[in-house]
């Protein structure tokens, strides 16, 4: 448990660098749950904040980050996709645009529909990618920035994206639900590159 008034030093700490850094695998923080945002930070720092993850995320690029990512444990997440250009692989991965969302104290549920198997990368574990089989469609509750608190229904990639972000504020990462033998470097991952992971069941061998 950090100290009293350590958690705001530290948020501070952060947002006076120029673009923080993204914390990699094998720091703690990435490993330790996060702890529920009750207030801690006033509106205009918890604005503040949003606002610089939502930087660090576009820079990346990636279309998600969550704040234990830049150091931060409390359970806040940012998610922005624009989708994809190439109409088969946006209707095999149901890969449909995603707005920018802020995602406060969030847990999700899976659905009905079934699960879906792609692969995923992630900011803090540069340089490979590996098969994640999802729940295709989920029900997710979180609290907004405003303090109103919503459940709304996510499916495709969308559903993914909010997935993995509140895996990482759960202490978890991507490759603890990983299919181990589809890990790919990313010079290897143009041949497995195809709308589906089929080549890649093929190509690997699971």
């Amino acid at each position: 448990m950090l100290p009293p008034g350590s958690l705001v030093e530290q948020v501070e700490a952060v947002l006076a660098q120029d673009l923080p850094a993204i914390v990699r695998a094998g720091h703690p923080v990435l490993r330790r749950p996060a702890r529920d945002f009750d207030g801690q930070l006033d509106d205009v720092t918890l604005g503040r904040l949003i606002s610089t993850m939502r930087r660090v995320m576009h820079e990346a690029p990636g279309v998600g980050l969550a704040a234990p990512q830049i150091g931060i444990p409390l359970r806040i997440a940012v998610l922005e996709d624009r989708g994809v250009a190439d109409p088969a692989v946006a209707e095999a991965r149901a890969r449909t645009p995603l707005p920018f969302t802020v995602l406060i104290n969030p847990s999700y549920e899976a659905d009905a529909g079934g699960t879906a198997a792609f692969y995923e990368g992630c900011l803090s574990v540069p340089g490979y990618q590996a098969v994640v089989e999802r729940p295709a469609r989920i029900t997710a509750t979180y609290t907004q920035p405003g303090g109103i608190t919503v459940t709304t229904g996510f499916e495709g990639w969308p559903a993914r994206i909010v997935q993995h972000e509140t895996d990482h504020l759960n202490g978890q990462l991507y490759l603890d639900r990983a299919v181990l033998r589809s890990l790919t470097a990313d010079a290897e991952h143009g041949r497995w590159a195809q709308p589906t992971v089929d080549a890649a069941r093929r190509g690997l061998g699971f």
